[in-house]
């Protein structure tokens, strides 16, 4: 092969049924949030999947979408693949994929237990068993032989309209705790009939839904199965179940994507949506003993965590499948696959797998690290200025930064001024912990990047107004960041007390076997609480807000981490209280006015951060264009920071 592949395994073809698959990466289903009331596609969706074709994956799996509106939905602005009498937005979705050599899939779903109360038009979620889920449907029936035909029905409805769309494929949804997986698990199947009891008998209604789903659209059509390699939950399926019951399934399926846990269970659900705390390519070891498995002649794709084209070509390299999903790696950079291809690995934007791009009700999917996902018109891209201007960017974090790459791309001078001695701000303390590998990644992938985009970067030197007004900009963006933010309490100056950026980042080191008062239970509190922890510390949080709200601010799914290695890790969460006094002891204050005291070897200032005022003010009305981006604007995150200096520097 051609030497600029490195990649000889990822980008060899693969036949796949009677298909051939252009390379071997499916982009992995997730929900967009970008269809209207009706469930049809919006053209921004339609961009969306152009982009993803675009990319070099083989096949674009669409997010979970239910199979009925009647009891299979739980999640909001679901795709419709279920009107006869709205086909339209699919044939559109089919042809934008096949512009560019992908195939396209929807992955149909029925929730059962897990169904959502204000979705569906049932009185009751329909299940195998009468097992309902904490904030889920309360009221769960147990599917007759009648139900049971029904869904069967609205299985073969949904493939078979889809083929007639265009479509090539669809991955029906057989892991994670949904309905087809509830009646192979025995954690939920509890029937004592045909359905229930012996691995044969829980099968029984997976494989009718797949053989009627096969012989509706015929063999020319791609059938795709995902399914949890393991539950990872005491009393669930196990890998060695999979396997026996994949031996009978591949007489349907053409491949088989494997995933692991249950979505539906707070418990299972960190390993079904790892996030930046598990190690990437979490379920490889599951697909590798399926793989092993000499009666299982299907392909074998695997998903969870394939975070980089290295990994993945590994992965199919060491014959632990023949294809992997992928889909946070290509929202960070769709252009991931075809710079490896070409040999530019440095120029990937990694994704931090933070979950950001999970988007939310009323919101479509984002990404923390790419502004440009999923928009159009004038945020698709930096698009050429009208006119050319010379711009001051102030501070090189990550909204400096942001804001440095997009005005060069727009075609603007720009001039960015760095009190330090590096590039990306914060992330250059943050990202030490042991589990920001990925983080690290992308403190290095923004120094890379912007200074070679062509700005003026002044490292080690601070803005200033004389230094600033003699460049003579027509535009100045304000990037400064944000600092501690230091309440007035008595002892916070303490010789044991350390500011969380100053632990995190080493610059401080607090001796292992100490007691440590972590103040504050926001994300770094709690994130710096785990690695002292991990460290051989004891470690208490305290904060004023209720320990439910500790690690706020998140995506669902990394809080729900957070809270599990806390606890796993002896963390003793205190919440409601307010840090009175810092010495050898911390003295709280509870609501009913009620003191305590901690032991503290060691204290850890998380008060959160502030506005830098000083320098805001410093610049404020300098000249007629000043802009604030990122902390300045608001203290938040790195997708705010990111979001604000690409928004306003592509209205300059």
């Amino acid at each position: 092969m051609a030497s600029f592949n490195n990649y000889k395994h990822l980008f060899t073809p693969i036949k796949v049924g009677h298909t051939t698959f252009k390379s071997r990466v499916e982009f992995a289903p997730m929900v967009c949030d970008m269809t209207d009331g009706d469930g049809e596609a919006t053209q921004g969706y339609v961009d969306f999947v152009e982009r993803q074709a675009e990319s070099g994956v083989a096949i674009i799996h669409l997010g979970a979408t239910p199979v009925d509106d009647v009891a299979a939905a739980d999640y909001r602005s679901e795709l419709c693949v279920t009107s006869e009498d709205r086909v339209a937005h699919l044939v559109k979705l089919a042809e934008a994929a096949h512009r560019h050599g992908a195939k396209l899939s929807v992955e149909l779903v029925h929730a059962g237990r897990g169904a959502d109360p204000e979705l569906i038009k049932s009185p009751d979620a329909l299940a195998p068993s009468n097992f309902p889920i904490q904030d889920r449907h309360p009221y769960i029936k147990e599917m007759d032989q009648r139900d049971i035909e029904q869904v069967i029905a609205s299985y073969v409805d949904c493939a078979t309209r889809l083929k007639r769309c265009g479509f090539d494929a669809v991955l029906i949804h057989g892991a994670h705790g949904n309905l087809i997986a509830q009646f192979l698990s025995p954690y939920v199947n509890h029937r004592t009939d045909q359905y229930g009891g012996t691995l044969e008998n829980r099968m029984r209604f997976p494989l009718a839904l797949l053989k009627a789903v096969r012989e509706a659209v015929g063999r020319d059509f791609i059938l795709e199965l995902r399914i949890s390699g393991d539950e990872v939950i005491d009393g669930g399926m196990r890998t060695d179940e999979v396997i026996e019951f994949l031996k009978v399934a591949q007489e349907y399926i053409d491949i088989v994507n494997v995933s692991a846990g249950l979505i539906v269970e707070p418990e299972g659900r960190v390993y079904s949506m790892p996030t930046y705390f598990r190690p990437p390519g979490s379920n490889v070891p599951y697909a590798r003993k399926i793989k092993a498995c000499k009666d299982i002649k299907i392909p074998i794709s695997v998903v969870g965590s394939i975070i980089t084209a290295e990994l993945a070509e590994s992965i199919i390299a060491e014959g632990s499948a023949d294809l992997v999903a992928m889909a946070r790696a290509l929202l960070a950079d769709p252009d991931a696959l075809n710079k490896c291809y070409r040999g530019r690995e440095d120029d990937v934007r990694p994704c931090l797998r933070c979950w950001g791009c999970a988007g939310g009700y009323g919101s479509h999917i984002h990404c923390a690290v790419n502004p440009q996902l999923a928009r159009t018109y004038r945020y698709s891209k930096p698009w050429p200025a009208d006119v050319k201007k010379k711009v001051v960017v102030i501070g090189g974090g990550i909204a400096g930064t942001q804001a440095a790459r997009t005005l060069m791309a727009k075609g603007h001078s720009v001039v960015l001024f760095e009190k330090g001695e590096k590039l990306g701000g914060l992330l250059n303390d943050i990202n030490k912990l042991p589990f920001k590998d990925d983080m690290r990644r992308y403190t290095d992938w923004i120094e890379r990047e912007t200074q070679k985009c062509g700005a003026d970067i002044r490292l080690n030197t601070e803005a200033t107004v004389e230094n600033v007004l003699a460049e003579a900009p027509d535009a100045i963006i304000v990037a400064v960041g944000a600092v501690p933010a230091r309440p007035p309490i008595p002892g916070i100056d303490g010789k044991n007390v350390y500011n969380v950026i100053d632990v995190d980042s080493g610059r401080v080191t607090i001796p292992k076997g100490s007691r440590v008062v972590v103040c504050g239970g926001g994300l770094s509190g709690c994130e710096s609480a785990i690695a002292l922890a991990m460290e051989g510390n004891t470690v208490t949080v305290v904060d004023m807000i209720p320990v439910s709200e500790f690690a706020s601010g998140v995506h669902d799914l990394v809080k729900s981490m957070i809270e599990m290695l806390l606890e796993q890790h002896g963390v003793t969460l205190i919440g409601e209280h307010l840090v009175r006094e810092i010495g050898d002891k911390v003295k709280i204050e509870g609501k009913d006015w009620s003191f305590a005291e901690l032991d503290a070897d060691y204290v850890v200032d998380a008060f959160g951060m502030k506005k830098n005022q000083p320098m805001i003010d410093r610049f404020f009305e300098l000249i007629p264009d000043v802009y604030y981006v990122g902390d300045c604007l608001e203290v938040k995150n790195i997708m705010n920071a990111n979001f604000t200096a690409y928004d306003r520097s592509c209205n300059i």
